[in-house]
């Protein structure tokens, strides 16, 4: 097996190894996620093992916790405290965990709150923009947002904005869907099919948990690809 001092070759052969163009690995190198690549006497750029495997554990650890991660991380090994690293893995994965925790919260609360029945609505029923923050911990700036964005639609007397059970009820959704890490154009799509039915609000949130898994597969392969830069 080469190690990783091993000849790699030019700029496209790392591309290809890596899966990335070749603009992109002169990128990395530029921002230091790859460390900088020997020169002939010409100038041109020559590579090693270790660039490929730099690009490798960039790629896995960018689809676990984002680019801008990946790269500090990454950036670490070569030019930091390499003892570090493992504590910045370690953030990693606790905020997987955390996104992980609060999905499960959601998914009970969407289900719970999906069942419960909404009766004969009544005048004392219906909540007010403060009452309804206070209920759920929000600030009365948040709701009024929801509105503008179409999530939640208070209806509007003389008396100002209340909101129906109905609205509540939607309300309280959305609240769970924004803690689990949706954005508002993502829960705008989802709310119409959730007045009609709740299967769309579980398929968005089962799609949420794929997602989460899929990153926390990714960020193992970053850490095996990153113990290999680590190990020489």
């Amino acid at each position: 097996m080469a190690n990783l001092n091993s000849p790699v070759g030019r700029t496209i052969d790392v591309a290809r190894r890596a899966g990335y163009s070749v603009q992109q690995v002169r990128n990395l190198e530029r921002d230091g996620v790859l460390p900088p690549a020997d020169r002939s006497p010409g100038g041109h750029r020559s590579y090693r093992e270790i660039h490929v495997r730099s690009a490798l554990a960039y790629r896995a650890l960018a689809a676990g916790v984002g680019p801008v991660e990946a790269k500090r991380i990454v950036r670490t090994v070569h030019t930091g405290d390499r003892a570090e690293v493992p504590a910045l893995l370690d953030a990693a994965h606790a905020g997987l965990h955390t996104e992980r925790a609060e999905l499960a919260l959601a998914r009970q609360a969407a289900e719970a709150i999906a069942a419960e029945p909404i009766t004969e609505v009544r005048g004392s029923d219906a909540m007010s923009v403060t009452e309804l923050a206070a209920a759920l911990g929000l600030r009365t700036s948040t709701l009024r947002h929801w509105d503008a964005e179409g999530l939640v639609v208070p209806d509007r007397a003389a008396a100002g904005r209340h909101y129906s059970p109905a609205q509540v009820r939607d309300a309280r959704i959305v609240h769970q869907l924004r803690r689990a890490g949706y954005r508002i154009a993502q829960v705008r799509a989802v709310m119409p099919e959730f007045r009609r039915h709740s299967g769309q609000v579980r398929a968005a949130l089962a799609a949420r948990d794929a997602a989460i898994t899929a990153r926390s597969l990714a960020l193992l392969d970053g850490a095996a690809a990153l113990r290999e830069l680590l190990a020489e």
